[in-house]
């Protein structure tokens, strides 16, 4: 049995939130930190089990754990541990700021962990200090390096594409595939709730990246089911990947595979959908399961075909860290 929507589009991937939280302040979504409003603790161990439990029988075959940044949780690597046990689950990834990562990626590939995602959106100290607030450039890069030591075969770089603040840095991005073996992924700024001034001031498009791309020989490759939204490139003279992902584009949701469970139990249809479907309730207890598959089979059946961006409409997201990004 799998999940399938109304436009025949199956989803395989699913992003858990295990926590709203975040230690960094980027200026594309936090520029003032995080900030507690009084809502209620992120979901538990055991509801994450259950939650993981759930959507892998019905299909997923890829799990990311996101945030917020999700290693702040002090009970991240028992979380680690807990979902891969999970029967039938293929791929256990992390998105992560970085922060720490050199000191725990080794424990975390011991744990099960098969690929990790690392937000690095510039190779300026000084310019990384300034969109995330912290002084940790080298630190990143430093457990970027540590996870390819440690086994990690999937490592990707995440870079949020912004005019004026790191348009320039391409070409460093791209130089760094040539011995490294990752995939850098450039993401096109997109607009939220909180941010419409900052978009306006440094939206530009990726397809100025996929131009560059072709005209120095990267040739596109062919998604796997499981992927994430990027468009891959490679070169033969590297060893690298780069991949864009460009929500503004054409048909971006046409090949739409992923689903969205937030750190509050709310299933989330889209990034950049105006509503959450409260699931929490149907986490409580082991005897939920069939309920709880019945409810996400009916809701995905209710996806949109399309986000609303091109319109303006970035829904009820007011910045990424609230849903994972």
């Amino acid at each position: 049995m799998h999940l399938t929507d109304g436009f025949d589009r199956t989803f395989q991937y699913l992003r858990l939130s295990v926590t709203d939280a975040c230690n960094f302040r980027c200026s594309y979504c936090l520029p003032e930190g995080f900030k507690k409003c009084g809502s209620p603790p992120p979901l538990s161990r055991d509801e994450l089990r259950r939650a993981a439990r759930a959507f892998v029988s019905l299909g997923l075959r890829k799990i990311r754990l996101t945030g917020g940044e999700p290693t702040i949780r002090p009970d991240f690597d028992d979380i680690v541990a807990d979902i891969r046990t999970v029967g039938g689950l293929k791929k256990l990834a992390l998105t992560t700021n970085g922060y720490r990562l050199h000191e725990r990626v080794e424990r975390w590939h011991g744990l099960g962990l098969n690929a990790i995602n690392v937000s690095l959106d510039s190779l300026n100290r000084e310019a990384f200090r300034r969109i995330t607030g912290h002084d940790r450039c080298h630190e990143v890069l430093h457990g970027i390096h540590r996870a390819l030591e440690a086994g990690f075969s999937d490592v990707k770089i995440n870079v949020v594409y912004m005019k004026d603040i790191n348009d320039h840095e391409v070409a460093d991005f791209i130089a760094l595939t040539k011995t490294l073996p990752v995939s850098i992924r450039f993401i096109e700024l997109m607009e939220t709730g909180d941010h419409a001034a900052f978009f306006r001031n440094h939206h530009i498009s990726t397809d100025v990246i996929a131009d560059r791309l072709k005209t120095l020989g990267w040739a596109p490759t062919i998604k796997a089911a499981d992927s994430g939204p990027a468009n891959e490139f490679m070169h033969t003279n590297h060893a690298g990947r780069i991949g864009l992902i460009a929500p503004y584009s054409k048909d971006f949701c046409k090949s739409c595979n992923r689903l969205r469970f937030s750190s509050q139990g709310n299933l989330h249809l889209c990034l950049f959908g105006n509503f959450g479907i409260p699931l929490r309730d149907y986490l409580q207890s082991d005897e939920q399961f069939e309920e709880l598959r019945e409810r996400l089979i009916s809701a995905v059946r209710s996806k949109d075909a399309n986000h609303q961006l091109a319109f303006g409409n970035a829904g009820m997201t007011r910045n990424l860290s609230a849903i994972g990004g």
